[in-house]
């Protein structure tokens, strides 16, 4: 048996809704065959000049209205087919045991995925956006027009946040367990719904990306204490990064961030692509050397390069 909570996830007595559906052994994955419909090209979304300053002194910049209602709703619709039931390899919220995660797989909601590991192998409408020239033209504008590669180590996820059991993610900079010759990576984050507060969003520090921090500032896993009177007076200048459906988030790989529980009753799903340069190599024997990166041409097109095939491993800790 395995458990799918609802979307409708609260009751009207407050307490969430779980739907034992039984599998059987040997039983095919229900896969509708159904065609991909045809995408439009993302809206334009080429920087300023000034989004790009912004970007260099806050460590992250919002492009509004990037992807049609039609093109999330399409994208969500494949992500559902993962989720019911879910389809790995994926991370459980109770694996990691962050704060308000259920306490084991076998206990109550135990079973909800925290992430859909390596979405770009996951099909052509990931692979299409991952690669979409208005994506890629950003993110080499942000790294001042240089050739750049997507990253299939890290990140390369679709992020699902259930009501109930979504977990709290604390303070910490995406570089924490990342190993490359130099930290200038982006994330690119699509909002495939609103992203706020009550949905569980993600907050960040703006400038941040640009501090170097001592290691004692963080914990032993990687995230930045707040028991520290320094690190709470940084803390205090975060912000709520609010999302509507379409909505595309840069953000630097050393920016600090967090994000809270889901408290809407709606499931939240967001598809997150790590960009690297293409000269910024991996270290040697590095987790972040497991996979090839795959270079992107100007156009959006990866190039082909040895390797880029290798099928994924599941990630040992979240990127």
């Amino acid at each position: 048996m395995w458990h799918r909570l609802t979307e409708e996830a609260q009751s009207p007595g407050g307490r969430c809704i779980l739907t034992d559906i039984g599998v059987a052994a040997g039983e095919p994955v229900r896969r509708p065959n159904v065609g991909y419909p045809k995408m439009l090209p993302s809206l334009p979304s080429t920087p300023s000049t000034d989004q790009i300053a912004r970007f260099r002194r806050d460590g992250f910049l919002v492009q509004r209205r990037c992807v049609s209602d039609a093109r999330c709703q399409a994208l969500v619709e494949e992500i559902d087919l993962s989720l019911d039931p879910p389809l790995g390899p994926l991370e459980l919220e109770a694996e990691l045991g962050y704060p308000g995660a259920p306490s084991d797989v076998g206990a109550t909601g135990g079973r909800t995925p925290r992430r859909l590991l390596h979405a770009y192998s996951r099909g052509p409408l990931f692979r299409d956006w991952a690669r979409d020239p208005s994506v890629v033209g950003v993110v080499e504008a942000l790294m001042g027009d240089r050739p750049i590669a997507l990253v299939q180590a890290h990140h390369n996820c679709i992020m699902t946040k259930f009501p109930c059991y979504g977990s709290e993610t604390g303070w910490h900079q995406d570089i924490r367990y990342w190993s490359f010759e130099e930290s200038v990576l982006i994330n690119a984050w699509l909002a495939l719904g609103p992203e706020g507060p009550e949905q569980g969003g993600l907050r960040v520090v703006p400038g941040s990306h640009r501090i170097a921090f001592a290691r004692e500032r963080f914990d032993a896993e990687c995230f930045f204490r707040t028991d520290l009177a320094e690190n709470r007076a940084l803390l205090a200048q975060a912000v709520d990064v609010e999302l509507d459906r379409g909505d595309v988030l840069f953000f630097h790989c050393r920016l600090l961030h967090a994000a809270g529980r889901n408290r809407s009753g709606q499931v939240k799903r967001s598809l997150v692509f790590t960009y690297n340069r293409a000269d910024n190599d991996p270290l040697p024997d590095s987790r972040s050397a497991r996979l090839a990166q795959l270079p992107l041409s100007a156009g959006g097109a990866p190039a082909r390069t040895p390797g880029s095939t290798e099928r994924p491993e599941p990630e040992q800790r979240p990127g």
